[in-house]
């Protein structure tokens, strides 16, 4: 029996509206969290059935980098209908016990100090060198550790990328620095696994370059150390059959000259990048630019990206609701805020009425 071409027509045209709808109701929303194993199975309910009342639809806990801890708190979020991605401190390893048992691992910057025991900006800078063979293994085991935990949608990378050779602008009057060139204490690493082996591949000394800042084969061996150390993130990932993701600097040409990070490059799932207006001194609307730059840098590529959102940063809840939206407008699949304990109850209501503005 043959359908009349009006009904036919009709048919696909719900197909297409119910599709249309899928793909609207698909962006997501999420939250970062910090865990704490003083918490009560019973609060972390509570924490999480207020997300997910409040439109969120997962979140990304740092355990400091805990799988005991974490397996422990995937049930109860999942539980109230969210989705789990374990957040981890890559290459900045604040009091990390193993790590800060070998003084070698750590980074070393061009005026010839460690940040073992001299740290860049805060005490909490305690990177390791992407390009020894221990300190990275030592990151990828702690990686592949929460890719083992049952129920994870993925292992979100965090600090995956050298030390800030530039600050946000609005940060530098909090350490009374300007920052109109590249700065030897905050450039790195010249440790001797660093300089042994870009002189095996360039046949010159980075301690000898004339002027570092612009010899490109100095800035894009770095770039590939932080992104072999992700490519091999991305297998342990998927071989436990997780995704990777990442929280990253706003877009690739910035995340370049800001802390040595080009994420366009990876092998990754999807990327969180942190567009923090406030931080750069910009107005709401710089969400959508920073959007669009980063969509526009994966063309062609299978990477998404969740724009984060930094919650102290905004004015009121008519900015939260124009920087989801704007977000969404410029191509992002979701958006990420920053974090949890930053949320108001009005926070949510207004995340919860704009999600279902978008259906």
């Amino acid at each position: 029996m043959k359908l009349p071409k009006l009904l036919l027509f009709l048919l696909a045209l719900s197909i297409f509206s119910c599709a249309k709808k899928e793909e609207q109701t698909t962006f997501k929303f999420g939250v970062w969290t910090t865990a704490d194993a003083k918490k009560s199975d019973a609060d972390y309910t509570k924490e999480f059935k207020k997300y997910k009342e409040g439109g969120i639809d997962e979140v990304l806990i740092n355990t400091g980098t805990d799988p005991k801890l974490l397996k422990r708190i995937v049930p109860l979020a999942t539980k109230e209908g969210l989705k789990v991605h374990a957040w981890i401190m890559a290459m900045n390893r604040p009091g990390d016990s193993v790590a800060l048992q070998h003084p070698e691992w750590y980074q070393v910057s061009k005026e010839g100090k460690s940040c073992f025991d001299n740290r860049p900006y805060v005490d909490y800078y305690q990177w390791l060198c992407p390009t020894r063979k221990e300190s990275r293994n030592h990151v990828l085991h702690l990686v592949e550790e929460l890719a083992k935990v049952e129920g994870i949608e993925s292992v979100h990378l965090d600090y995956i990328r050298f030390p800030d050779i530039f600050l946000p602008i609005s940060l530098l009057p909090k350490y009374n620095l300007v920052q109109d060139v590249e700065l030897p204490q905050f450039d790195f690493c010249y440790c001797d696994e660093c300089v042994k082996a870009f002189e095996k591949i360039h046949h010159k000394n980075p301690k000898e370059s004339h002027n570092t800042s612009i010899d490109m084969e100095w800035k894009n061996f770095r770039l590939n150390a932080i992104k072999a150390v992700v490519d091999d993130a991305y297998k342990i990932a998927h071989q436990h059959n997780k995704q990777l993701t990442a929280a990253v600097f706003p877009y690739p040409e910035m995340a370049d000259h800001m802390v040595r990070q080009r994420w366009d490059k990876w092998n990754i799932d999807e990327v969180y990048p942190m567009i923090y207006h406030s931080f750069y001194d910009e107005e709401i609307d710089w969400v959508g630019y920073a959007t669009k730059q980063g969509v526009a840098d994966l063309e062609d590529k299978k990477t998404k990206i969740n724009t984060g959102i930094y919650i102290p940063g905004l004015k009121n809840d008519a900015e939260l609701k124009k920087a989801i939206l704007l977000a969404k407008e410029n191509g992002a699949v979701g958006v990420s805020f920053f974090d949890g304990n930053a949320l108001s109850e009005s926070n949510l209501k207004t995340i919860k009425e704009t999600k279902s503005s978008l259906k």
